[in-house]
């Protein structure tokens, strides 16, 4: 079979006054399979990567405490990819009742996000498959609000959408056509589930994301939705574990390459292995950049844990208000007394203990209504969160 049938061929369409050519991806599994001799090495470095970072999660003695700030970092990082403006600061304000410094509408988005993954992920621990049902279940809850609510939340589009430019005329990109959707997308289905064949997991979660980015099945969301398959199909194969690879911040520190490559497939035969590439690469990269992080979070709990210690009589509620932070890590004094179940002054006097200890810092600078931060977990926790 010839090297070009992993490109897809653009159709004429005629529905409007003017006709546009649009881009239907070849089916896959395409032909020739990638040339693995030199992806092998990759593949084989990811995968240690990924079990290293599987085994370090399944050590520590609450995997919630880290997959709760972990979930939150991929829902922040994939859509600042698509131009929310949200920090992570903002999205914890939010998540403590204060007012963050962007739109609401920003936050919402992150917001829909963490619920479209915990909907997905808790589906499919109960053995619901990696189906067309289920993205279009993620997908009606990623646009349950706000931006794009009017864009037929969890229904594949029933019209022409297009990428830059203003009409499909004149757009830099022209998705399938509707009447081609439920050929695209039931083909994808049968790939993501090995009814075409078994694939490595790593390399068929690369292909999986382009093959949606290509054919954009829904008026708003591809992006998120697409970001989102990676971690489904991670999570549904057993590679992960837990959710705990926010692989969205790789793609936002190289959003220029990585649309480059993403088109660079639709037109470019060899433009496959190089996307492969970068994608593995990526995932190297974050899952050592998290087992970093991961090991950071360790020891910075017990060094403060330590602290603590030393405090005696007061070392208890201490250390209650203390294990509220990992949790939490901003905090206001009524929230963490009901926490507790104490009164406010007990929560009041934990709070300055570990004050006193360097361990938490008051930020809002008011006299009431204050603020407590976790400083040093913040910025680990934190780190390459801004927007873009």
């Amino acid at each position: 079979m010839a090297k070009n049938s992993r490109i897809g061929k653009y159709v004429k369409v005629s529905v409007t006054s003017e006709p546009y050519q649009a881009y239907v991806p070849a089916p896959l599994p395409f032909s020739p399979m990638l040339n693995m001799e030199t992806l092998q090495p990759l593949l084989d470095k990811a995968n240690h990567s990924l079990g290293k970072l599987d085994n370090i999660i399944s050590l520590l003695p609450d995997i919630t405490l880290l997959l709760y700030f972990y979930l939150r970092k991929e829902a922040l990082f994939s859509s600042q990819i698509e131009g929310t403006q949200s920090s992570f600061n903002d999205l914890l304000m939010y998540e403590s009742k204060q007012t963050p410094n962007v739109p609401i509408d920003d936050i919402e988005e992150v917001v829909h996000y963490i619920d479209a993954m915990n909907h997905g992920l808790n589906r499919m621990a109960n053995d619901f498959p990696l189906s067309l049902r289920l993205i279009k279940e993620i997908h009606a809850i990623l646009l349950c609000g706000g931006r794009g609510s009017n864009k037929q939340p969890g229904e594949f589009r029933s019209s022409q959408n297009w990428i830059g430019g203003t009409r499909p005329g004149n757009a830099a990109f022209v998705p399938p056509p509707p009447d081609r959707l439920t050929e695209c997308m039931g083909n994808l289905e049968f790939y993501l589930n090995d009814k075409c064949g078994k694939f490595p997991t790593l390399v068929k979660a690369a292909i999986s994301h382009v093959q949606f980015e290509t054919i954009h099945p829904f008026l708003d969301g591809n992006g998120r939705t697409g970001r989102l398959l990676i971690t489904f199909l991670l999570c549904a194969e057993g590679l992960l574990q837990k959710p705990a690879l926010y692989l969205s911040l790789y793609f936002k520190k190289h959003r220029k390459t990585y649309y480059e490559l993403l088109n660079r497939t639709r037109d470019d035969a060899t433009g496959w292995e190089a996307w492969v590439e970068f994608f593995l690469e990526g995932v190297t990269e974050t899952a050592e950049e998290t087992i970093i992080s991961t090991k950071r979070i360790v020891a910075l709990f017990d060094e403060d844990r330590t602290k603590i210690k030393t405090l005696k009589r007061a070392m208890p509620g201490a250390l209650k208000a203390f294990e509220y932070l990992q949790r939490k890590v901003l905090v206001t004094i009524p929230n963490l007394a009901h926490a507790m179940k104490v009164s406010q002054p007990t929560a009041t006097a934990a709070l300055k203990n570990l004050e006193e200890l360097g361990i938490v810092k008051e930020v809002s600078g008011k006299k009431r209504d204050k603020l407590f931060s976790y400083e040093a977990y913040l910025n680990i926790i934190a780190q390459d969160t801004e927007p873009l």
